[in-house]
């Protein structure tokens, strides 16, 4: 920092900064893991020494914290990815089916939103369409944290639901889907160039469930890249000014993503998203009746309790995924 020329170009600045903060942070994070293992090695001594009952429930408690911060670490070393430290875009869209599907997507984000919850990370809103009956036509956020991008881009695929339908006056099985889109966030210091005139930029009327007015003037902003066909909306704000600012940052987010992948040259999530949102395509199946299961279709790893992966369970899935892909890999 006091490196002459070192503050010249103040972005590089403070990206450099940034890091220094997460390596510090990272290295902290080992010394105390460190310094919890000799604390918990004392404990078992004095514990076998005094016969262990009085010590006994501190000692557990001690071991089941640290083998969590161990298992999370454990996935976080997976997460070696240029971008896997960045915060998370989260798109979630409804398949055919009308209600049901639409339903079923709404479910799907409390999913997200729990997990993110559970995991200390930050949610935005960017957008959210209700549905015309029941559930979402859309939704868009944004997960803010270490490793969001990381974690969440496991989640990217279709999803597919079976249960018996709650809008059935027949109470008929019915099979639904949804599809997730996971995009990392794109910083400042990263340049992404947008043609202004390639862009199609629409405003309308933010609207709440019911379809009434959330206010009078046309605040919510549609921004369409007409060469690549992208689109991304926000209405989050009153101010069209802030919704426009919100809707240039995913669609900077998407095609940063999508200008990647043709560098890359591989079979990513986007090329797996453009999959119709149906039969055949799902990553991952949640059934409710006639048994109850959540099972991953990548890695075989299915889950009897239903009701805690809706409430946001899923890094069971997330780490199975990361490990697993980790052996292809290498």
């Amino acid at each position: 920092m006091v490196a002459e020329g070192f503050w010249d170009n103040a972005q590089k600045a403070q990206s450099l900064l940034k890091n220094k903060t997460h390596l510090e942070k990272e290295l902290k994070r080992w010394e105390d893991l460190d310094q919890q293992k000799e604390n918990l090695t004392l404990l078992f001594e004095l514990s076998n020494e005094e016969g262990g009952q009085s010590l006994e429930g501190e000692l557990k408690q001690g071991l089941t914290h640290f083998q969590e911060q161990i298992d999370r670490l454990e996935v976080e070393i997976l997460l070696s990815g240029e971008r896997d430290i960045k915060n998370a875009i989260v798109a979630i869209h409804p398949g055919a089916g009308g209600t049901e599907s639409q339903d079923w997507a709404q479910m799907l984000l409390r999913m997200y939103l729990r997990w993110a919850e559970r995991n200390g990370y930050s949610v935005e809103m960017i957008d959210l369409q209700p549905g015309d009956e029941a559930g979402i036509k859309s939704a868009t956020f944004s997960v803010n944290g270490e490793y969001a991008y990381g974690y969440l881009r496991a989640e990217g695929g279709v999803h597919r639901l079976v249960r018996i339908s709650p809008f059935d006056a027949n109470k008929r099985r019915h099979t639904s889907f949804a599809s997730v889109f996971i995009f990392p966030e794109v910083s400042d210091d990263i340049e992404v160039v947008i043609d202004e005139k390639e862009l199609r930029i629409d405003t309308y009327r933010a609207s709440s469930a019911g379809g009434q007015h959330v206010n009078k003037t046309s605040s919510a902003v549609r921004i369409t890249h007409l060469p690549t066909g992208t689109v991304v909306q926000c209405q989050k704000e009153r101010s069209q000014h802030k919704n426009k600012s919100m809707a240039m940052k995913v669609l900077k987010a998407r095609l940063f993503e999508l200008e990647q992948q043709k560098k890359e040259e591989e079979l990513n999530q986007l090329t797996s998203e453009k999959k119709e949102i149906g039969w055949g395509n799902q990553i991952r199946s949640y059934v409710f009746q006639p048994y109850q299961m959540v099972k991953d279709h990548r890695t075989n790893l299915d889950v009897g309790n239903v009701n805690a992966v809706m409430d946001g369970e899923i890094t069971q899935f997330i780490k199975t995924y990361l490990l697993q892909s980790s052996k292809v890999k290498n």
